[in-house]
C-alpha cells in the first residue's frame, strides 16, 4: 500500500516583493519534496497572478528594490518569473479568490494561465485535508 503524499496549502493576501517570493519559494520546495501544493490568491495578493507582475518592495522601500533584486541574484535566489516557471513545471495548483476578483473588478483573461477561480469554501476544503496550512500576510 502506498503512502499518501503530503500537501502543502497556503494564502496570500498581499503582492510586495517579500510577500511574493516567499510562497513561490516554498510551494517550488514542497513540490520538489513530491508534495501537492495548493495557493489561494486573496486581496492584494490577486495581484501576483495578473499577466506582468512585477514584485516590488512596499511603500517607501519601492526605491531598493532593484537593489534587493540584484543582491538575491548574486546569491542565486531565481527570480520571480523563474520562480513561477518552476512553480507551473512542478504541478502547484494557483487558485484565486471569487470574491476578491469581484470586488478589484478582475476577470480570469487578467491572469496569468493555470489559474482556476474558487471561493473560499473551496479552498477550505483543500485545506482542511492538506498535512501543512500556512498564511502569507
Amino acid at each position: 500500500m502506498s503512502e499518501k503524499r503530503k500537501s502543502v496549502a497556503m494564502v496570500v493576501s498581499e503582492d510586495t516583493l517579500d510577500k511574493a517570493f516567499m510562497p513561490f519559494m516554498i510551494a517550488v520546495t514542497a513540490a520538489s519534496m513530491d508534495a501537492d501544493v495548493h495557493i489561494f490568491f486573496t486581496f492584494m495578493g490577486l495581484n501576483i497572478l495578473k499577466k506582468k507582475y512585477k514584485p516590488k518592495l512596499p511603500g517607501i522601500m519601492k526605491i531598493f528594490t532593484g537593489m534587493m533584486i540584484k543582491k538575491m541574484k548574486k546569491v542565486k535566489v531565481p527570480g520571480f518569473d523563474e520562480l513561477l516557471s518552476q512553480a507551473k513545471e512542478f504541478g502547484v495548483k494557483f487558485y484565486a479568490c471569487n470574491t476578491s476578483m469581484k470586488v478589484f473588478d478582475l476577470v480570469k483573461d487578467d491572469l496569468i494561465d493555470g489559474v482556476e477561480i474558487v471561493g473560499a469554501a473551496k479552498f477550505l476544503q483543500l485545506a482542511m485535508n492538506s498535512d501543512t496550512q500556512l498564511f502569507v500576510g
